[in-house]
Parts: structure tokens; C-alpha cells; sequence
């Protein structure tokens, strides 16, 4: 539009000085006039070149004092290109710590990987040796029963330990053998039995660390406002970016507020995101409700990426007006937490339905604080019959809400 704007100042202004020229050349063509003691005929010349020449340093100088744009083609493309190129610059870098953070999550890719593997060759291992506790428990209740046979043996020979008394003392050289064969045993089969309890709790610790590493200590869901403001229409790409800039602030400062002092708490916003919004705020020309919300699920610790959305802002109520009427009939099994809740539930969907931004993760838009909430609540339970519920705007609510409401009953 401003375009047009110059094009007709373009046209006014040379068509008015070019027709003051004809006249004034007309004018000391036919009174043979004579400039600078020139001739008639190359005076009227140096009018008509006086004339372009007012034309063109007239246009020039229109355009320039009304347009911010001729202005800085004229004066100020230097600085465009300085700005270009620090843009430029600034894209490259984005690109580069892009490359970079996706090394570092491929590189956590290949520690997960590996901890799986490590965990697999764990399992394995602790099969093989309950296998090998099974078998020596297997020959320890073996070599019992031997010993058992044998102590049986030797109480059997007592009375023929006269004859067999070499025969005697080798079998007792066997069990001592066997004894310490069996303690031995023993001692390898608590061993075992240590390193299976020691192969458990690695086991445990690997498998709670690789929960921590998926799950993690979630601290804000995807989806959660973070900050929301209305960006004023009309104004240059710099403006409304400085306005984003200090929404960004007041979301760390929440976030701040709500977690303690922590670097990890600034709020991180892409780029090229930032650029686009800015342009389509700019091209739009009109105010915005902008709202910075989280990227997706955080864990404690993360930066906390975020998200640029933007809506137009428009009056959705005036101050007093009525939203919504309902009639209730008191008495049998209706409760008056439900009827509240219903009459709640209906304006929410009808100032949605009006273009209210609502709260992404419970989807209301209104706030009533606690001392109207259990006042409405008493004159309903304390009301018998018939009665009707009335809700007005308290205030005058735009797009960016909330709706924050006054709520009459009447007896009918």
C-alpha cells in the first residue's frame, strides 16, 4: 500500500512542477524574457531543465522524508548488508551446533547400545554359573551320601578292626580326603554364591540407570506455557523482536521462580523459528497474542528448548456482557458440586468455541479465585427449587484470556 502511496506522490508532485514549468516558459516564451542576459529561446531552455530537475530532487525528497524504506535504500544499505551478514553468520553457527548436538545424541545412542550389550553378557554369565552352583551342589550331595556310606562302612568293620585295621585306616585316610574335598567345595559354592549376589546388583544398577537415562526426572511436559503476551501491530521487525526478547526473559524468570536459580533454566529459542514469527507478526500488521511454550517433555537438567505459536488477538467479551444463562432444578440426587461443574464446563466450551486460547494441557480457559468460587457454591446448596445461573465478563477479555467471570443466582 505504501507503495501506491509514493507511486501517486511521484505523479502529484511531477505533474504539478512540470505544469508550473510549461506556464512559466509559456509565459516568458511569449514575453521574450531573458535570464543571465540569455536569449529568449535558451532561457526558455534552462527553464525546462530547471524544471526536470525539480521534478526529480522534489520526487526524490518526498519519497525519502515519507517512506522509512527510501530512506534506507538511499542511506542506510551498508548497515542492511552488515546486518545480512551478521544473520548469516548467525545461521552458520545455529547449523554448526546443530551438527554438533546431533554427534553428541549418536554418541549416547552407542553408550545405550553398549550398556545393553554389556547387560546381555551379564545375563548370560549369571545363567552359566547357577548352572555350575546347581552341578557342585549336585556333587556336594553326592559326596554326602558317600561319606554317609562310608561312616556306615566303618561302624559295620569296628568288630573286624583287628584283621582289617590297615584296610580301616585307609578308608579313614579316604574320608579325610573326601572332607576336605567337600569343604573345599563349600568354600567355592559361597564364593559362587557371592558373585551371583554381586552380578544382581549390577545387574539392578545398570537396569535403574538405563530408566533414569529414557525416562529421566520430568519436569515440564510438552506443551506447558511457559510465558504469553500480545505483540502491539505496526511496528518494525527490530521492535517486535526486542518485545519477544523480553517475553523470552519473563518465561526464564518463571521458570526461575518455579524450580530455583539455575542456568539450565533460560529459555532457548530456535532461530529460524524466532525469524519467521517476527516476519509473520510484522506482515500482518496487526496485534498478536504470542505464546512460548515447551518444545516437548524435560528432563531436570535439560536446556529448555521451546516453542514460538502466535494468534491474532481480537475482543472476544465486553465488560459486564452475558455469556451464558442456565436454569437447574435443586433437590433428589443432584449435587451442587455437579451443577457447578456442568455450569462451568459450558462456558468454558463456549468461550473456546469464541476464540479464547485455552491452556494446551487442561484446555480451560477461565480463572475464578477461591472466595467466589465458594460463595457461588453455598448460595447454590443453600437454594431450594428451581433456580438460574447467570455469567458475565468481569472484565473486558481478549483472545489471550483469561476469562474471569461474575456469577449471579436467582430463585425462580
Amino acid at each position: 500500500m505504501e507503495g501506491i502511496y509514493l507511486i501517486l506522490v511521484m505523479i502529484i508532485t511531477g505533474g504539478a512542477i512540470a505544469f508550473i514549468g510549461d506556464k512559466l516558459g509559456t509565459k516568458i516564451g511569449k514575453k521574450r524574457l531573458s535570464i543571465f542576459g540569455l536569449r529568449p529561446r535558451h532561457t526558455s531552455m534552462v527553464v525546462t531543465v530547471v524544471t526536470g530537475c525539480l521534478i526529480t530532487g522534489l520526487s526524490i525528497g518526498f519519497m525519502a522524508l515519507i517512506s522509512q524504506n527510501v530512506r534506507t535504500a538511499l542511506f542506510g544499505m551498508d548497515e542492511l548488508r552488515a546486518t545480512m551478514d551478521a544473520t548469516l553468520a548467525e545461521l552458520d553457527d545455529a547449523t554448526e551446533n546443530l551438527f554438533k548436538a546431533q554427534e553428541e545424541f549418536e554418541k549416547a545412542n552407542a553408550n545405550l547400545r553398549e550398556s545393553k550389550a554389556e547387560i546381555l553378557a551379564m545375563k548370560s554369565e549369571q545363567d552359566e554359573l547357577r548352572a555350575e552352583s546347581d552341578r557342585l551342589k549336585e556333587g556336594n550331595e553326592q559326596l554326602e551320601a558317600v561319606n554317609s556310606e562310608l561312616a556306615a562302612q566303618n561302624e559295620n568293620l569296628s568288630s573286624k578292626n583287628s584283621t582289617l585295621e590297615a584296610d580301616n585306616k585307609k578308608l579313614g585316610d579316604f574320608n579325610i580326603t573326601l572332607t576336605a574335598d567337600n569343604e573345599k567345595l563349600s568354600s567355592d559354592n559361597e564364593k559362587l554364591s557371592a558373585d551371583n549376589s554381586e552380578l544382581e546388583e549390577r545387574n539392578k544398577n545398570l537396569r535403574e540407570g538405563i530408566i533414569a537415562i529414557r525416562e529421566g526426572d520430568i519436569t515440564l511436559r510438552a506443551g506447558e506455557i511457559l510465558a504469553s503476551g500480545i505483540i502491539k501491530g505496526g511496528q518494525t521487525a527490530e521492535e517486535i523482536n526486542a518485545d519477544i526478547t523480553a517475553l523470552a526473559e519473563q518465561a526464564t524468570q518463571n521458570l526461575i521462580n518455579r524450580f530455583g536459580g539455575d542456568e539450565d533454566n533460560s529459555v532457548w529459542i530456535y532461530q529460524p523459528e524466532l525469524q519467521r514469527v517476527i516476519s509473520e507478526i510484522e506482515s500482518g500488521g496487526r496485534d498478536m497474542v504470542l505464546r512460548i511454550s515447551a518444545a516437548g517433555n524435560l528432563v531436570r537438567g535439560e536446556p529448555v528448548r521451546s516453542r514460538l505459536e502466535v494468534y491474532p488477538n481480537h475482543q472476544i467479551f465486553k465488560k459486564d456482557e452475558i455469556i451464558f444463562s442456565k436454569a437447574y432444578e435443586l433437590g433428589g440426587e443432584t449435587q451442587p458440586e455437579t451443577i457447578l461443574q456442568d455450569f462451568l464446563s459450558e462456558i468454558n466450551s463456549i468461550a473456546v468455541e469464541k476464540g479464547i486460547l485455552a491452556d494446551p494441557l487442561t484446555g480451560s480457559v477461565g480463572r475464578m479465585d477461591g472466595a467466589q468460587l465458594y460463595e457461588i457454591f453455598d448460595l447454590i446448596s443453600n437454594a431450594k427449587g428451581k433456580i438460574l445461573l447467570t455469567a458475565a465478563a468481569r472484565e473486558e477479555t481478549d483472545s489471550q484470556g483469561p476469562l474471569r467471570l461474575n456469577i449471579k443466582l436467582e430463585q425462580r
